[in-house]
């Protein structure tokens, strides 16, 4: 199965409403990355490749996240921007990792993103909350290679 076809169209969509709504509590930018094969051992490197490849690291506040899933290989990695990484605790994403690991774990990918993408907006809001002049800087839309 080719990683675009991992959701149905009704799935894709329900996962922007999620990032769209997760972003109105928080300036945070949240994009979601999907491929087939992971071509670093380590999700995290590849992770780290595909944010740069994506611009995230062009926010003004350098607080976007990015949900990256191999499918194939069955590996994922949540990272956040520099921005976010020197304001939050250590074991910021250690529990919206683990949520995303119950739902993969189950074959359940849509769902656990939707849920990993709503506590990410929650947990961010209390570093980074929503200003009033607030912009959408990155693609709400799910990339896939």
């Amino acid at each position: 199965m080719s990683a675009i076809n991992l959701f149905t169209a009704e799935q894709q969509q329900r996962i922007i409403a999620v990032i769209r709504e997760a972003e109105l509590a928080t300036s945070g930018e949240i994009r979601v990355h999907i491929e087939k094969k992971c071509t670093e051992e380590n999700p995290v490197k590849r992770a780290i490749e595909v944010f740069g490849n994506l611009g995230m690291h062009q926010t003004a506040e350098q607080n976007g996240v990015l949900f990256y899933l191999a499918t194939e290989d069955r590996k994922f990695a949540i990272i956040g921007d520099k921005g976010i990484n020197e304001r939050v605790p250590a074991g910021f994403w250690d529990s919206t990792r683990e949520l995303l690991r119950m739902h993969f774990a189950a074959g359940d990918y849509a769902e656990g993103l939707c849920r990993g993408i709503d506590e990410a907006g929650r947990q961010l809001k209390q570093f980074f909350p929503r200003a009033h002049d607030d912009s959408n800087e990155l693609s709400d839309e799910i990339s896939f290679k």
